[in-house]
């Protein structure tokens, strides 16, 4: 006779992935009901329709995990997180752009997670919400295709044969012959691209709100690290002669009232640049020339600062909820030693 998953305890893997899925989503519940109090254009207002119905039953499943685990359930975020009459702070627009952005974050966390389940309900839970996931991608991409609002990647000529790589000045990229990009780094380049310019328009919309000025000197600062990211990554297309991702910062409004609490916010930004850590590892990872590999080590130094930087400031405000940990068998035998 097999064994129910209730007669099995969730793994470290299973704990870890579920909590991050439930936490993200009552961050990204409080943001689509925001949208939903202005989005007009009927097409953009169903996939936001359809963004929070999604965000509404992973919640409620991943709750149902905990709770038959007697595990306690993450706060992540609340109706304190969220203004809902605050006046508008994005375009329709935006939204597309901004839910392509968090989905292909969600996706990343959700694929990541299959392989490492054991209990047949967690594997069902991420399998199905990788297919929800992605169906849901599938229709912002065509809904920003049929507006005329996405930027395809850039083409390039097919070969006429396959080749063979003869030298070694392949990988070079700084001095002598540099060979043109190859459709893995263009790609990537793209992708990140068209991260950086939808994760630069949050920031300047969170600098124009956020309350607290540390908090909002954070904000410019991410603004001004995403820009130093775009124009290098613009940089290496347009020495190709490849076309790059529009700017978005036209689709913030004016408005300086913040939808959001300062937690919220902050908390965002620190779980988006955690993303971009992943997606330009990724990208070094599959590139070929020494001066796109510099590149992204920059990047993601710069990352890497940004997110520490900003987990400091979330614990000083004692607004980041610890991550459930393995047991601190010291601690353990220091107890008993003072016993």
């Amino acid at each position: 006779m097999g064994t129910s998953p209730e007669d099995v305890k969730l793994t470290s893997a299973e704990i870890g992935k579920i909590w991050s899925t439930y936490t993200g989503n009552t961050l990204s519940k409080c943001v689509l009901r925001y949208f939903q109090q202005h989005v007009e254009d009927p097409d953009i207002k169903r996939i936001v329709d359809h963004a929070l119905d999604l965000c509404d039953s992973l919640v409620v499943d991943a709750r149902e995990i905990f709770q038959k685990e007697n595990f306690p359930v993450p706060v992540g975020f609340t109706d304190e997180d969220v203004h809902l009459g605050a006046p508008r702070l994005f375009k329709d627009e935006f939204y597309l752009h901004y839910l392509k952005y968090t989905g292909k974050a969600g996706l990343s966390l959700y694929s990541v997670a299959i392989p490492l389940m054991t209990r047949s309900d967690t594997r069902e839970f991420f399998t199905n919400t990788v297919q929800a996931t992605m169906r849901f991608l599938n229709e912002v991409t065509q809904v920003l295709m049929d507006k005329g609002l996405m930027v395809k990647p850039p083409e390039i000529p097919y070969p006429r044969h396959p080749d063979f790589i003869e030298k070694q000045r392949y990988l070079s990229g700084f001095l002598g012959e540099v060979r043109p990009l190859h459709a893995l780094e263009i790609a990537h380049i793209y992708s990140n691209l068209d991260n950086d310019t939808t994760s630069k328009a949050l920031l300047v919309a969170f600098s124009q709100v956020a309350r607290e000025g540390k908090i909002r000197d954070f904000f410019l600062r991410g603004k001004e690290i995403t820009d130093r990211h775009i124009k290098a990554g613009f940089n290496k297309l347009h020495e190709n002669g490849l076309p790059g991702t529009p700017f978005l910062d036209n689709l913030v409004t004016t408005s300086t009232i913040s939808p959001f609490s300062d937690k919220l916010m902050l908390f965002h930004k620190m779980e988006m640049f955690s993303m971009k850590i992943r997606t330009y590892a990724n990208a070094a990872s599959l590139n070929g020339r020494r001066d796109i590999g510099a590149m992204y080590t920059r990047f993601l130094a710069d990352n890497g600062l940004y997110v520490d930087d900003a987990a400091n400031l979330l614990i000083a405000r004692r607004w980041m909820e610890r991550t459930p940990e393995a047991v601190d068998r010291d601690e353990l035998a220091h107890k008993k030693e003072l016993e």
